[in-house]
């Protein structure tokens, strides 16, 4: 099922997710929703926030980055087969030179800045199966993954912006969190508090 991924100003982006375990309800079903919404609105990546739910739970497709001429071939072989769900993840240690990269967001529709990040991350999280894993990201599978990451820490892409950047799309944000925006996948948008008079 195609799930509304929440917009920009929504309280539930800006929440701190929680740790799960195998008996979170239904959640095989909200991994195969996510998988579903994420595909539907071609998104490299989905975290679980994005689907009104404050937990540590998100998913990515970097196959997309594969088709990228200006990669080398050992990394768009990396991103090729870089699908996962990650659940409780952690990051372990970042290293290497921050590197800005263009990106943008589903919840953020049609605002796309330039984000530095550190080059690669040690990560540990479990899988869909609740199976620990360790691994080492570099370049843009790493980048794909702190950007979820990030979700999960009730943080978004916007926040790592210059303030002159934040000030140049504030009318843009504010824009997407009154539901004034069209996007080509379903959104739910905040609700608004009436003034009172």
């Amino acid at each position: 099922m195609i799930l509304p991924i929440v917009a920009y100003g929504d309280p539930v982006l800006r929440k701190v997710g929680k740790e799960i375990n195998k008996e979170y309800p239904e959640l095989d079903t909200l991994i195969a929703n996510m998988k579903e919404t994420m595909y539907n609105a071609n998104g490299v990546g989905l975290a679980a926030p994005q689907v009104g739910k404050a937990i540590r739970l998100f998913m990515v497709d970097a196959s997309p980055f594969a088709e990228d001429e200006d990669l080398d071939e050992e990394e768009r072989a990396v991103l090729a087969n870089f699908k996962q769900v990650f659940i409780n993840p952690e990051i372990i240690e970042e290293k290497g030179d921050e590197w800005a990269f263009n990106e943008g967001c589903l919840s953020i529709p049609d605002v796309r800045e330039d984000v530095f990040r550190q080059e690669e991350i040690n990560i540990e999280y479990f899988d869909e199966n609740f199976e620990k894993h360790s691994k080492t990201l570099n370049g843009l599978a790493a980048r794909v993954f702190q950007h979820e990451y990030d979700h999960i820490e009730g943080i978004l892409f916007t926040d790592k912006l210059s303030s002159l950047k934040k000030r140049l799309i504030k009318k843009k944000l504010e824009n997407i969190s009154k539901g004034k925006i069209t996007a080509d996948y379903r959104m739910r948008f905040p609700k608004l508090k009436k003034n009172k008079k």
